[in-house]
């Protein structure tokens, strides 16, 4: 049964006349002439029975369709465009692996590692992408991520990873400048929080038994890892996962004031699909990873849980 889908030079012609909202600069983006992209835009619109520009004389603009739509063909477009890539980068060889991680994870705990990965399986390709909201697998070209949360993930599997234990940090020399001898005297420091973690700070103070601050206030920034360069750069006191921050507390550039971790009933996971893929990569990259959680883990525990 034939597809009930427009002809591709129709859809760019109208994504990128949608972007620029102009015809004429669409057609210079695409290396065409203004009469080829209105023909095309045309011929779409006659396809899909929907006008989808108000022409108002030299000016045009998208109409509530016309909105809609552009906004699903630009997705789409992508897509299918990262697709293509992949495979002609890739020659159709089954040795890449398309994974989503969570920025700061992936930044600092999983890309220090890959060496090793690649080092042992020279022949497969990682290709990372920032991905922080569960999504449908069968909806993107990813083969497994890895986030933070619950194990629970419709229509995967799931594999734990390790825990998350946050601790405060903040420079030196911002300690030398406004001492802190407890707990409560970080409520006098400026704040620092993670958007999507807005009660931290305020579980922290309590878990330290610490009831009656007020811990909302501060300013709040977009991933852990700006966390903690505003904290090196002595903007404040954050909190961060400790793992997140090993660098810079081996080597001085931050310290933590008290250490009284906030541990976190969630964790770290790779997910896949459920089937999973019988791409080959993914069975090595998950045997290798989960031999890495595993000795982190066992390297994070006291010394005193080690040796027992």
């Amino acid at each position: 049964m034939r597809r009930r889908i427009p002809s591709i030079e129709a859809l760019v012609a109208f994504e990128a006349a949608a972007r620029h909202l102009s015809f004429t600069r669409a057609a210079d983006a695409l290396s065409l002439t203004q009469s080829a992209v209105c023909k095309q835009i045309a011929s779409l619109e006659d396809y899909l029975g929907v006008p989808l520009f108000n022409r108002i004389k030299k000016r045009i603009s998208l109409t509530e369709a016309g909105a809609i739509y552009a906004k699903r063909v630009a997705e789409d477009l992508d897509r299918l465009e990262r697709h293509t890539v992949s495979l002609m980068s890739h020659r159709g060889e089954r040795n890449v692996l398309e994974l989503a991680v969570i920025p700061t994870f992936g930044s600092r705990w999983l890309i220090p590692r890959l060496a090793q990965f690649h080092a042992a399986n020279p022949g497969i390709t990682v290709n990372l992408r920032t991905y922080s909201d569960p999504f449908v697998f069968t909806e993107t070209s990813f083969d497994a991520a890895i986030h933070f949360g619950s194990p629970a993930w419709a229509g995967a599997i799931s594999h734990p990873l390790f825990g998350e234990e946050m601790v405060p940090v903040c420079s030196p020399q911002l300690l030398r400048e406004q001492p802190c001898r407890e707990p409560r005297d970080l409520a006098s420091l400026p704040l620092l929080h993670q958007v999507n973690r807005h009660a931290a700070w305020q579980r922290w103070f309590e878990a330290a038994g610490v009831k009656d601050v007020d811990a909302m206030g501060g300013p709040r920034f977009d991933l852990f890892s700006m966390l903690v360069e505003a904290a090196c750069a002595g903007l404040g006191v954050a909190l961060v996962p400790r793992f997140l921050a090993l660098s810079e507390l081996e080597s001085g550039q931050l310290a933590i004031p008290f250490d009284l971790p906030l541990r976190s009933e969630m964790g770290y996971h790779l997910v896949y699909p459920d089937p999973p893929s019988t791409n080959p990569a993914l069975k090595r990259f998950t045997e290798w990873l989960l031999a890495e959680a595993a000795a982190y883990r066992d390297a994070s525990r006291p010394a005193a849980e080690r040796a027992a």
